[in-house]
């Protein structure tokens, strides 16, 4: 049953990456075929083959942390001073975009921590920022906050976007799931950065949650037990 396992996760992750792959390495393709002598159009073609490079260079790193979550060989767990945490956020996520950014709320630095991968986690409030700045305008508000109040530390990210599609909530952590048909625009890329976070939160034997505010707007929310995940986590 083991085995039966780890081949299907070889055959999820191979088939990722025939399937994220195949458009930019299209893209390159043809602007080598159609490389001309022109100076000009020489160098705006190679702009493009660089930037379809890096974005498939950034597929291969995610799809990568995908595989490696499935095996829970990840995470580097150590202590995480949640409110220092937080001010780490907010320097990181005003380069962005130009939208009107909160703090909701976050402990005190030096009263609270975690035991968790503290890159991953800025890895996955990160994914969640960027999905909220494609999922809005200029001057449209973006806040995040951190609460340790319950049993749970819960790290969110909210947007004052058009909000989501009721029916698709529960699947928008699914890997390739793209929908969220009540947003204006469709994010760019491959359509796991939710899946990232899932994965992520996972790990630390939490969770990843979507809903939608009752002002409008979307919150994803990212649920860490306070203490130590189990050894044995998968």
């Amino acid at each position: 049953e083991r085995l039966d396992v780890g081949f299907a996760q070889q055959r999820q992750f191979l088939d990722d990456v025939a399937h994220e792959l195949r458009t930019p390495i299209t893209i390159v393709q043809g602007h080598l075929d159609l490389l001309g002598d022109d100076p000009d159009e020489r160098a705006e073609s190679m702009a493009t083959v660089n930037d379809e490079l890096d974005r498939m260079n950034r597929y291969v790193n995610d799809l990568l942390l995908l595989a490696k979550a499935q095996s829970g060989e990840f995470l580097r767990l150590g202590p995480v001073d949640l409110g220092e945490f937080a001010a780490t956020l907010e320097q990181r996520f005003i380069a962005l975009g130009d939208r009107s950014w909160q703090l909701d709320a976050a402990p005190v630095p030096g009263t609270v921590a975690v035991l968790a991968d503290r890159d991953r986690l800025v890895q996955a409030m990160l994914n969640l920022a960027a999905n909220a700045v494609q999922h809005t305008e200029s001057g449209d508000t973006i806040a995040f906050g951190i609460d340790t109040s319950s049993e749970t530390a819960r790290l969110w990210v909210r947007d004052t976007g058009p909000g989501l599609d009721d029916e698709v909530i529960d699947q928008l952590f699914t890997r390739r799931f793209r929908g969220a048909a009540s947003r204006v625009r469709r994010t760019e890329g491959m359509g796991i950065g939710l899946s990232i976070v899932d994965a992520i939160a996972r790990g630390h034997g939490g969770r990843a949650t979507a809903s939608n505010e009752p002002g409008g707007g979307a919150r994803f929310t990212i649920e860490l037990p306070l203490d130590p995940p189990p050894e044995d986590l998968p």
